[in-house]
């Protein structure tokens, strides 16, 4: 067969190639943490600084990125870059994946070559909704005795759903950078009520409309990231919803939240692109032994890029806890 007609199952040789062998092949050295690996750029591409270790690889998901160009991919990505293709080029993606696979499978064409499988369904992930939800109470007791006024619950959209999927919850809106709105976590009122079959947050669920297959993915996202416009000089990081609406109650506007006690690439990337190169991003943790893993996992990402200050919580408080009038004296250089 001809190099035009040669059947190649992309899917199947990125699932064959491994980082581990990639990277000897190519002589990368990295430091390997668990599923995570990093060092210095090696892309022949790279712009930028060259002693900065701005390459991030997690070997669990198959995907890589560099901090530096912004250049990102999958494995098949990183050694079409490699060989100098371009891999946003259907024609090179090709002929790479041609080298790619004589150099690591030994020539070897994948099973049903010439005989396309089945295409899985598509997949749109954060797709905008084409909906909103009506009546919700936003005078719910759980939201009141917290201590949110009524500016803070109109301006976050928030208010107690009485039907659907998140019935019995505090539906809170999420959006994506651009501000379209991407779903709904749902917060239990009773944290008596959590339970390992009803989660305290309830996030979007996979589903599938028209033989399109929708995902949300929280990782891809920052809460009320949509809301800052433009690089701030300071930007407030906590783990969680109530912690950014406190925030922002007590006037610290520029602050977003993880959505959890981990930081994804794809997080640090947007934490980076929304401060200032002379900025600081200020980290408020829950008080807890998640709040290291929180902190190191942003410290490792961000810090070569942007000043980054952890404000540890004591043992058991959230930043909830903190009185509006001392949280002053936490954000100090």
């Amino acid at each position: 067969m001809s190099e035009t007609t040669t059947w190649i199952d992309f899917k199947e040789l990125r699932t064959l190639l491994r980082f581990s062998e990639v990277f000897a092949h190519y002589n990368v050295q990295l430091n390997v943490k668990g599923e995570r690996a990093t060092g210095y750029c090696p892309l022949p591409t790279h712009q930028g600084k060259r002693k900065s270790p701005s390459f991030s690889v997690n070997i669990e998901r198959g995907i890589w990125q560099c901090f530096g160009c912004h250049a990102k991919g999958n494995v098949l990505d990183f050694c079409c870059r490699m060989e100098g293709f371009d891999p946003d080029n259907p024609q090179e993606l090709r002929r790479a994946a041609l080298k790619i696979r004589d150099m690591f499978l030994g020539g070897s064409v994948p099973p049903n070559q010439g005989k396309p499988k089945k295409e899985n369904p598509r997949i749109i992930v954060n797709p905008a909704l084409d909906f909103d939800l009506r009546s919700l109470d936003p005078d719910h007791p759980y939201l009141k005795e917290r201590g949110f006024t009524d500016e803070t619950i109109r301006h976050f959209g928030l208010g107690y759903c009485n039907r659907g999927m998140l019935k019995g919850r505090i539906a809170i809106p999420l959006h994506n950078p651009q501000g379209q709105l991407v779903g709904y976590a749902g917060r239990l009122t009773k944290d008596e009520d959590v339970s390992d079959r009803s989660p305290k947050y309830l996030f979007p669920g996979e589903r599938e409309r028209d033989g399109v297959k929708l995902e949300f993915r929280k990782s891809l996202l920052l809460y009320n990231a949509h809301r800052i416009t433009a690089p701030v000089d300071h930007l407030f990081v906590v783990e969680g919803f109530p912690a950014t609406w406190w925030l922002w109650q007590a006037e610290y506007r520029n602050t977003v939240a993880l959505m959890g006690a981990s930081c994804s690439e794809e997080q640090a990337k947007l934490i980076v692109d929304l401060v200032k190169p002379d900025g600081k991003v200020w980290l408020m943790p829950d008080g807890d032994d998640a709040a290291i893993r929180c902190a190191k996992s942003l410290l490792e990402q961000v810090a070569p890029y942007r000043f980054i200050r952890w404000v540890p919580l004591d043992k058991g408080m959230q930043p909830t806890d903190v009185p509006a009038d001392e949280l002053a004296a936490m954000f100090v250089n």
